[in-house]
């Protein structure tokens, strides 16, 4: 009676899954495995420090704990688990997951006092080296448009591709080899390729945003990175995502993804985050010195909320050194 499936599946049993449920069809062949068992079964893997979806299907299969979880449907195959993990789950696990946070206020778990915040960067499964650079890809663009507008005179792409269509009527293309092109079709095939590649870079400033300095080609999503030295000491720029997690109690009561580098852009968006879905402010937010910022401070007294972050000078303030320095605004008094 006190196993941990046990207690897990009582817990799970709790949630509302009716936006899992809405993310399947009413035609077509029924699920091999219910939605609520499916989830009940990953979560549960989770907690024994599987992961691998191959894993994960042995473990129903032999496992009596599993077996117990399944209620006696059909063991699922790692093609079910892998697509039931990034379809259907992903769009209501984020749901489920503060449904599940709520659960545990409601039993005297958790309140609404203080959180504490702090970040991890997780390496990207995408590539190393296919990183694309904001500078790169901005200085590549000045150069094609500065050579667009010396031959043209445009300045966007709609004029120019306008052109090139209108231009192409009066050309007689030849494509074989052993026949020499004219100088028109030289010049329209040039001017093609610059617009190929100013289209082309666009595209690429537009999937980095605003708030990103690159981003992988094999994963458009992660950013690069500088993460924490490995054990042969190879510090290099990695493709990666900033986590935040908001803890309280000794539990984790929120979550989120984000691309930017740097703690301190995303202390504000997190605890909007955290308000969404909690429907209520945390009276303290206590995080390290990565979130000191003069916006930070503004935004959380705007909110009510106290803050407890620790200066980025504190270790110094500290010292003899720092305190006779009385040309610190530190260490001057405020004489009224």
């Amino acid at each position: 009676e006190n196993a941990p499936v046990r207690l897990a599946s009582a817990q799970l049993e709790e949630l509302d899954y009716r936006k899992l449920y809405r993310t399947y069809s009413s035609r077509g062949r029924k699920s091999a495995v219910e939605p609520r068992v499916m989830f009940k079964v990953i979560v549960y893997g989770y907690l024994c420090g599987i992961y691998s979806s191959r894993k994960l299907e042995e473990a129903c299969r032999y496992r009596v704990d599993f077996m117990w979880l399944l209620e006696g449907q059909k063991a699922p195959d790692h093609t079910t688990i892998a697509r039931f993990r990034t379809g259907r789950c992903r769009e209501a696990i984020e749901d489920l997951f503060y449904q599940f946070v709520r659960k545990l206020e409601e039993m005297g778990e958790t309140d609404h006092r203080a959180v504490f915040i702090d970040g991890t960067k997780m390496e990207s499964r995408a590539g190393r080296y296919t990183f694309v650079w904001r500078k790169s890809v901005e200085k590549h663009l000045a150069k094609v448009k500065a050579q667009v507008e010396r031959s043209t005179g445009f300045t966007s792409t709609q004029e120019l591709r306008a052109w090139l269509e209108e231009f192409a009527q009066n050309i007689t293309f030849v494509h074989r080899s052993g026949r020499r092109k004219s100088p028109g079709q030289k010049e329209w095939e040039r001017l093609s390729e610059l617009l190929e590649r100013w289209e082309q870079y666009e595209n690429m400033l537009s999937t980095m945003g605003e708030g990103r300095n690159s981003y992988s080609k094999t994963d458009e999503d992660a950013t690069f990175m500088r993460l924490k030295e490995d054990h042969m000491r190879n510090g290099q720029l990695k493709p990666a995502y900033n986590v935040q997690i908001g803890v309280n109690s000794e539990y984790i009561t929120g979550i989120e993804l984000f691309f930017d580098r740097n703690d301190v852009r995303t202390l504000q968006p997190f605890l909007k985050k955290l308000e969404q879905f909690h429907h209520v402010r945390y009276e303290e937010v206590v995080a390290d010195a990565g979130y000191e910022s003069l916006e930070n401070y503004l935004y959380l007294d705007s909110t009510g909320q106290i803050c407890y972050i620790k200066p980025t000078n504190y270790e110094q303030r500290r010292s003899k050194k720092f305190k006779k320095q009385v040309g610190r605004v530190e260490n001057m008094e405020y004489d009224q």
